[in-house]
């Protein structure tokens, strides 16, 4: 088991009164899964993965990741717990847009105490991993969209997390990128066995999932493997 949730409420004030936006969820990752989490619009999807590593606190309910609680620590530690363990892929691919591509897979290896020959090196072989070489040294704007999101992939994974969180990786991108990315996905699922969890509406993204979650109002209504 890499990461539990118990009981997790997340409730927010509104005109019309409380809203449960995450209602009593409860659910357990192993280690290597690649985890699907879908439903509707304003089901908790969001809510759900923001919440597990404490970009949005929970109302209560505990989280449990590598066998230690992290839902009521500080927030610096959390901060370094999403540092070293924690890669983040997002549906706006959210490049930095002056820096080069390998600049830009480079970040996360800036707060590391590590020199920057090493962080080049370690850049620069997460790019030749994932197809990318020939690009290291382009913005942003000279890329594709796909291409983007595989820069977006590899700076996700080039300081060796435990675990991504993906939130709508596919969503910028037509059928043809979306399943290319979704193949990088599952290579790294599976080569590397890092637990991946996904939040998505495409029904195709979803059966990826070696674990599928669906919410509906802040609840698990289906968990199935």
């Amino acid at each position: 088991m890499i990461l539990q949730g118990e009981n997790i409420l997340k409730q927010y004030q509104h005109d019309r009164g409380i809203i449960n936006a995450l209602d009593h969820v409860s659910f357990t990752v192993n280690n290597g899964d690649f985890v699907t989490v879908t439903g509707p619009s304003g089901s908790g999807k969001s809510t759900l993965l923001l919440s597990l590593f404490g970009l949005i606190r929970l109302t209560s309910g505990n989280i449990i990741f590598e066998g230690h609680r992290i839902d009521n620590i500080s927030d610096r530690k959390l901060t370094d717990i999403r540092k070293k363990s924690v890669g983040y892929i997002l549906q706006s691919f959210a490049l930095i847009p002056y820096l080069t591509t390998i600049q830009n897979v480079m970040v996360p290896l800036m707060l590391e105490k590590i020199s920057g020959k090493e962080q080049v090196k370690r850049a620069a072989e997460i790019l030749d991993y994932i197809g990318l070489s020939d690009r290291m040294e382009h913005l942003p704007r000279e890329l594709s969209a796909g291409q983007q999101q595989r820069v977006a992939i590899a700076r996700s994974i080039v300081h060796k997390p435990r675990l991504i969180m993906a939130d709508e990786p596919t969503g910028n991108l037509d059928p043809a990128l979306s399943l290319e990315i979704l193949e990088f996905l599952k290579k790294i699922n599976q080569e590397n066995k890092i637990t991946i969890i996904m939040v998505t509406h495409s029904p195709v993204a979803a059966g990826y999932g070696t674990m599928k979650l669906h919410l509906n109002e802040g609840k698990i209504v289906i968990g199935k493997s």
